[in-house]
């Protein structure tokens, strides 16, 4: 700009006199005309560059307090994610005998509380769910975190779990329960799913310790299929435990160069708490229910993880943590183990892999949950069903007696991503065996938790990744449609109470078969999922 002034001085001097027919004070008054545009213009220079330094100094305040911010709120992460579901539900029940208090049934001098079925269908042709979920996890100080997670999860159009409840398996037919809210449909309320603080390097060595209300659940290998990360040293085997413990977790993660990443940890938790206990005549007081756990993992690596664990859960109740429990059934051991592997660039893409393999034993004691069977003369008699085996009465001939009984279950399965597209296809299949029991209420299955069915269930799925920037540090998108099909064996899947029976054997005049829930033969689910993390 000044330049400029200075070339309009000079180009206005450069003209001769004489080529002006103006006098001296024409001249001199155009002078002074010029001077008051300098001054002019040199005012409004001063007032920009006070400007500037003012647009300066406040674009810095601006900064600084933007990195305060930064620096006062990086303690705390925030996430989440949302997801839409709709499913398809069909499946078959099979001739049965229905337990009916109201019902009569007469067979040689005893009239049993029963009434025929019939094999009928039964579907839900279109259900949608919404689930929310929003993450907070804070670093209080150097060494110690708090991880917390609030779960909302719904019927379209419904404030319950109803339209999928049904009355077909133990682990949904009652509804939400403690370990299960949030994980099975309920209404919009927004739940603590589970909140724990973990101190991590006490007194400088590789020991950690976590207490509150755990993240056991969506373990391995049921993670790969939800296209979820490995939960990591805070997470359970899927196979043998799916469910929201309040507990505590101590951990040991030595650096072994031979057995990269290994860990081992203690587990504990608290599955049903009795209350106050009297010493009044017929009190009928029960016991705790509590959950303790070893797991062993010798490997731990992007492309490679094995895991060993052993459970025990002692004095198991004989009804819902919730629903006024009577009596504790006895004990039940569960041992399993995992090995997973990922092959990367096979063809255009990375194969993973995984096979879990479980067992179950079950210690029964003499406790019951007792219910009116039949009666004989008028008088009503009460059976009752165990620990994995039925009371003594005329219905059974006898019954099974408290005997220990030993499960199986296979879990195996193979996903293979495709890098370029984002696309990601698999299969499952598990298998449990007649008194196959594990503690997976909380699964992510509309039926039943499949890892508990005792018989067979293949799975198939495609997930597709939408090529979608990430803004938020955990943002993705991806959509995930899938098959479930069902086929039972035998009754009580992921019920502990009662003896088991062989669903081929089931029919519509052997009271000795009665069954309180109606026995699916098959089952099958078609699904599809929106999901968004941020």
């Amino acid at each position: 700009m000044k330049g400029f002034i200075v070339f309009l001085l000079l180009f206005a001097l450069a003209f001769p006199a004489a080529s002006y027919s103006a006098t001296q004070g024409d001249l001199e008054q155009k002078l002074n005309d010029l001077n008051m545009q300098l001054e002019k213009i040199k005012k409004q220079l001063g007032d920009m560059k006070t400007q500037e330094m003012f647009q300066d100094r406040r674009v810095s305040v601006v900064e600084e307090k933007a990195g305060d911010m930064d620096s006062k709120w990086s303690w705390l992460t925030i996430g989440g994610e949302y997801r839409f579901r709709i499913d398809s539900l069909k499946g078959k029940v099979h001739d049965y005998m229905q337990y009916n208090s109201s019902a009569s049934y007469p067979v040689s001098g005893i009239t049993y509380f029963a009434a025929p079925t019939e094999s009928y269908s039964v579907k839900n042709d279109s259900v949608m769910f919404n689930r929310f979920r929003l993450k907070l996890n804070a670093q209080a100080t150097e060494n110690i975190t708090l991880k917390t997670r609030l779960s909302m999860y719904k019927v379209w159009g419904h404030g319950s779990m109803a339209p999928v409840q049904g009355s077909y398996f133990a682990d949904r037919a009652m509804g939400a329960f403690d370990g299960t809210a949030g994980y099975v449909p309920q209404d919009n309320t927004l739940r603590v799913d589970y909140s724990f603080a973990t101190w991590s390097n006490i007194a400088e060595t590789p020991v950690w310790f976590s207490i509150g209300r755990r993240y056991s659940t969506q373990g391995v290998p049921t993670n790969i299929r939800q296209n979820t990360d490995k939960i990591g040293t805070a997470g359970v085997a899927g196979q043998l435990i799916d469910y929201a413990f309040d507990g505590l977790t101590l951990g040991y993660a030595p650096y072994i160069e031979a057995l990269p990443g290994a860990y081992a940890k203690f587990c504990y938790g608290r599955g049903y708490d009795s209350g106050f206990e009297s010493d009044a005549p017929g009190a009928g007081n029960t016991k705790d229910t509590d959950f303790i756990g070893i797991f062993i993992d010798p490997i731990y690596t992007d492309n490679l993880n094995v895991e060993l664990q052993l459970i025990r859960a002692s004095d198991i109740f004989n009804t819902l943590p919730d629903g006024g429990v009577s009596a504790n059934l006895g004990d039940v051991d569960n041992f399993g183990a995992y090995v997973s592997g990922k092959l990367e660039d096979i063809g255009i893409g990375d194969l993973n892999l995984f096979v879990s393999a479980a067992m179950s034993k079950t210690r029964p004691n003499e406790n019951l949950y007792e219910m009116d069977f039949f009666s004989v003369g008028g008088t009503t008699m009460k059976g009752g069903y165990g620990l994995l085996y039925d009371d003594s009465d005329p219905m059974t001939s006898g019954g099974q007696g408290n005997k220990s009984h030993s499960g199986k279950s296979i879990y195996t399965g193979a996903r293979y991503d495709i890098k370029k597209t984002g696309t990601k296809i698999g299969v499952e299949y598990n298998y449990g065996s007649k008194y196959w029991i594990t503690f997976a209420p909380a699964a992510d299955d509309l039926w039943t938790s499949k890892l508990g069915t005792r018989g067979s269930v293949y799975e198939g799925y495609l997930i597709q990744e939408l090529p979608e920037t990430p803004v938020s540090k955990f943002g993705k998108a991806f959509v995930r449609v899938g098959y479930q099909y069902y086929k039972f064996n035998y009754t009580g899947s992921n019920n502990w109470i009662g003896e088991p029976k062989k669903i081929d054997d089931l029919n519509k005049t052997d009271p000795s078969l009665t069954q309180s829930l109606a026995p699916l033969e098959s089952a099958q689910d078609i699904y599809l999922t929106f999901d968004v993390a941020f």
